[in-house]
């Protein structure tokens, strides 16, 4: 870890932020303004991948998302009319509540200090990221996105979604660089699927929103880690070698 790589890619939701159970409760909010349902979180979370999961070579897999809620909880709103929905009650939560995880952005600061070029790779829209850059404090006054990161690639840049791993893949064609000279640092199952699709070397994060296939998650990662202290830790090993 940390010895040959000259670029580390990260995912972006439950990796760098601690964004999963925000994206829970808006569609629990949506859920219920659409039907009067009240839905465990952990419930719409499952059924989320799973739709993301199943619609991933379609255009627009959100998109479709909706429309699987528009099916299953019988709203008479279009997919297209509940995509908007969604939207607007994320608004509040992309700007005033999403946070970094702990220790997160020291351990971005460190990475560049020792030469490393960084990359944001993420399905979450373009449109979020402006929003973190521009409205939320709690990230912003953190980190600079343009400072730290050299490549911010987002689902508009790609035809698939994770766990198709044609994000990892653009992003080392665009440096230049081979497979093993980068490091994917992910949370979730698909993440680390696309990672591992891509030929590239994986360190999963803990998040508790993928405790659900955390065994799945240790056996195909080349290596997990429960908090970003671990990671720092390993930076400062690299200082101390000879």
């Amino acid at each position: 870890m940390f010895h040959g790589e000259k670029l580390i890619c990260f995912d972006l939701d439950g990796t760098l932020i601690d964004s999963v159970r925000i994206w829970n409760q808006v569609d629990a909010s949506l859920i219920e303004q659409l039907s009067t349902q009240k839905i465990d979180l952990d419930v719409i979370q499952q059924q989320r991948d799973r739709q993301l999961k199943k619609f991933k070579n379609c255009a627009d897999p959100y998109l479709e998302y909706c429309g699987f809620i528009q099916d299953f909880y019988g709203s008479k709103l279009s997919k297209q009319e509940i995509k908007m929905q969604r939207h607007a009650l994320s608004y509040h939560y992309l700007d005033h509540v999403i946070a970094l995880k702990p220790q997160a952005e020291l351990f971005l600061k460190q990475l560049k200090l020792h030469g490393f070029e960084l990359a944001i790779t993420t399905t979450t829209s373009f449109h979020n990221i402006q929003r973190y850059k521009l409205n939320n404090h709690n990230i912003n006054q953190k980190i600079d996105f343009d400072d730290l990161f050299s490549l911010i690639l987002t689902r508009e840049n790609v035809q698939n979604i994770k766990p198709h791993p044609e994000v990892y893949l653009k992003a080392i064609q665009h440096f230049g660089f081979k497979a093993e000279e980068c490091l994917i640092i992910e949370d979730s199952l698909v993440g680390v699927e696309a990672a591992k699709q891509a030929g590239i070397d994986v360190i999963a994060i803990y998040d508790a929103y993928s405790a659900h296939e955390l065994e799945e998650i240790k056996t195909q990662a080349n290596y997990f880690v429960q908090d970003y202290a671990e990671l720092l830790n390993a930076i400062s090993a690299i200082k101390k070698m000879p």
